[in-house]
């Protein structure tokens, strides 16, 4: 037996390292269903972030079906999602290097189906009766301000592609009835999010393939709507969150509420794809639902309206699709291990488990099982988080110490922190970190009246609760309230860089790609997110001074604790001169500063190299800061201004 070692939270030694998180891991998403055969996505890093698609066949084979170097990734949006289609053992997707749709059978390799081009393609389903697909189209026409969205047909014999829908400014989620006669489809425009308002169309298909006139069916500037979809007898079915909370409705001539409960069967559509119920029969529905920030499988039961709970060992359920009566396969995460893409038996409760996201098998002594926490926080409201205590069976500390918290401030910002397994966080607790994974005002899973306090309130409100959550952990006595770090990538950064400058909480932190000048994302952004500030902050130029005073690249005099800085200088979402400005500005103040920039990655990391340097690089930094030593030889990062010992 390993005797237990006394030393300083943040130099216990793990097993836990960055080179194994990167190379024995991918990501999976994109779960469809051809048969008996299933189909999914890999994010591999040792790829260079390249996503395979992955089939596994009746006889239980599994291959991948793309090779090399074709990337199944739409960008769409920026964020993609909904990149291939699967359909009678052939398979259509959106290649990530030309944006071109690619067709191939099983026997075959992929042949470009579309023409050479600007525009992009997501969330593709087949039209068989007029031998095309329908999709999402996106097209940079010559000297327009933003692209153009559109509803697009594409020949399947010539490759010819046809405008179906345009006018408005966004378009997701065609679906085809069952007997071809009809398109469903949603719509939204500026400066509305598709979680902010969103209308579902029905129109009639005519003989020539074009759309008669189309009826608004649900949907309004106060109601958003998620994932349409027609049951097997022709009725259609959408979620809505009408009620405060997306629950499930449905569409006979009027719209009824199916299932009221206060939870969440939606997501907020920041990709195209998003699954959250499928069809058993016409009588049957197998639906996910977040309560509380944990995920649910249920069985509903479309004639009596009643929702019939599935037991899992999971709390984290998505890419949810049905291979057969009683037979489902769907993408499942817990605390303490890793996300697999599983098959489950549910009258008999048997899982078979296709795919693991990670082969490393780590101790649960190594583990850090997370609490749920709700905190108080401004106005007498309350807000959760995920906390991770330090865990390493190897060590403990010396008595009296308490450990460095390490606070994320998760991206969108309407998103969610999840509870499912995250190698990345056990990297911070199995060296003595305490891990706070933040669900601030606005985000996600609490319903419509949580995710809006955070309109025209961006930079208060979840900072206020990030730094109302690092202050509540302290109060405890459960951290030490002189090492409190911040960190997150994209909003979350932005909420990072605004905490350590508006709030004199956090004594370090890190930026992924965040921003740090609004008017600067309010007019250098995609056109997915060019209006979202309108709700988040206010309408620009009309209200440029709000947009000024909550920018912490206008207030470097208020910062007063280092900061490192990470981006990829491909970043079309967030640019490199948002994190540029910010590490000029802190250098010249001679506050510690370091910046890592990688010349491949775009809005977010892919690569496993770069994935490695930038955990690594983190951990190095506070190591510096916090003054402990790290166990493990870490490539230093150089840190400017940094005093020396």
């Amino acid at each position: 037996m390993t005797q237990v070692q006394v030393k300083g939270f943040g130099s216990w030694k793990s097993p836990i390292a960055s080179d194994l998180i990167v190379s024995q891991t991918v990501g999976l998403g994109g779960v469809a269903v051809d048969g008996e055969d299933i189909y999914w996505l890999e994010s591999r890093p040792s790829e260079k972030g390249r996503n395979v698609l992955v089939r596994q066949a009746a006889d239980g084979k599994v291959a991948d079906v793309t090779p090399a170097p074709f990337n199944v990734r739409t960008r769409v949006h920026e964020y993609g999602g909904g990149a291939f289609l699967v359909a009678e053992g052939t398979i259509y997707f959106t290649n990530f290097a030309d944006q071109r749709i690619y067709k191939q059978n099983l026997t075959q390799e992929p042949q470009a189906l579309t023409p050479e081009g600007k525009r992009r393609y997501a969330n593709l389903i087949l039209d068989k009766q007029r031998n095309r697909l329908i999709g999402v189209g996106e097209e940079q026409q010559e000297g327009a301000k933003e692209p153009e969205n559109t509803i697009v047909a594409v020949d399947l014999t010539s490759g010819k592609v046809t405008n179906l829908l345009r006018g408005s400014d966004f378009y997701s989620s065609p679906r085809l009835s069952p007997d071809g006669t009809h398109l469903a489809w949603l719509e939204w425009n500026h400066p509305n999010m598709p979680w902010d308002s969103t209308r579902l169309y029905v129109a009639k298909i005519e003989a020539d393939g074009s759309l008669a006139e189309a009826e608004c069916v649900a949907g309004g500037d106060k109601e958003s709507i998620c994932q349409p979809e027609w049951s097997p007898d022709g009725i259609l079915y959408f979620v809505s969150d009408r009620s405060n909370w997306w629950n499930l409705y449905r569409w006979q001539g009027n719209v009824e509420c199916l299932c009221p409960l206060e939870a969440e069967f939606g997501y907020p559509h920041w990709v195209f794809g998003v699954t959250t119920y499928v069809f058993e029969s016409a009588e049957s529905i197998i639906c996910t639902y977040t309560r509380e920030g944990s995920w649910f499988l249920a069985r509903f039961d479309v004639a009596n309206k009643q929702l019939q709970p599935i037991e899992t060992r999971y709390t984290s359920i998505s890419s949810l699709e049905v291979i057969s009566l009683g037979k489902i396969v769907f993408i499942g995460g817990s605390p303490t291990q890793p996300t697999v893409l599983v098959q489950m038996e549910i009258e008999k409760g048997i899982f078979h488990v296709l795919k693991e996201s990670s082969k490393l098998a780590i101790d649960p002594g190594y583990l850090s099982v997370p609490e749920a926490i709700a905190f108080p926080t401004d106005n007498d409201n309350l807000a959760y988080a995920w906390f991770y205590p330090p865990k390493n069976k190897d060590y403990t500390a010396p008595t009296g110490e308490l450990p460095p918290l390490l606070v994320k401030s998760h991206s969108g910002p309407t998103a969610a922190a999840s509870v499912t397994f995250s190698l990345k966080i056990q990297y911070w607790t199995s060296r003595g970190f305490a891990y706070l994974d933040v669900n601030y005002g606005g985000s996600t899973g609490y319903g419509r009246k949580y995710r809006q306090r955070l309109e025209k309130m961006w930079g208060i409100v979840d900072v206020n609760d990030c730094a109302n959550a690092a202050k509540y952990l302290a109060e405890q006595g459960r951290v030490d309230e002189k090492r409190l770090a911040i960190t997150g990538g994209s909003a979350g950064g932005y909420t990072t860089l605004a905490a350590l400058t508006f709030r004199d909480v956090f004594q370090a932190g890190a930026s992924y790609y965040g921003v740090s000048d609004l008017e600067t994302f309010a007019t250098d952004t995609h056109k997915f997110e060019s209006r979202y500030l309108d709700r988040l902050i206010g309408r620009y130029p009309e209200e440029k001074e709000v947009y000024i005073a909550r920018s912490p690249i206008h207030f470097t005099e208020k910062l007063s604790c280092p900061v490192i800085f990470f981006q990829g200088l491909q970043d079309r979402v967030v640019t490199p001169n948002q994190a540029e400005k910010m590490v000029t500005a802190l250098q010249n103040k001679g506050l510690p500063v370091a910046y890592l920039a990688f010349a491949d990655e775009q809005h977010g990391f892919r690569s496993a190299d770069n994935i490695k340097r930038a955990l690594d690089g983190e951990f190095y930094f506070y190591s510096r800061i916090f003054g402990f030593q790290p166990a493990d030889k870490i490539e230093p990062v150089e840190i400017m201004n940094l005093p020396s010992e």
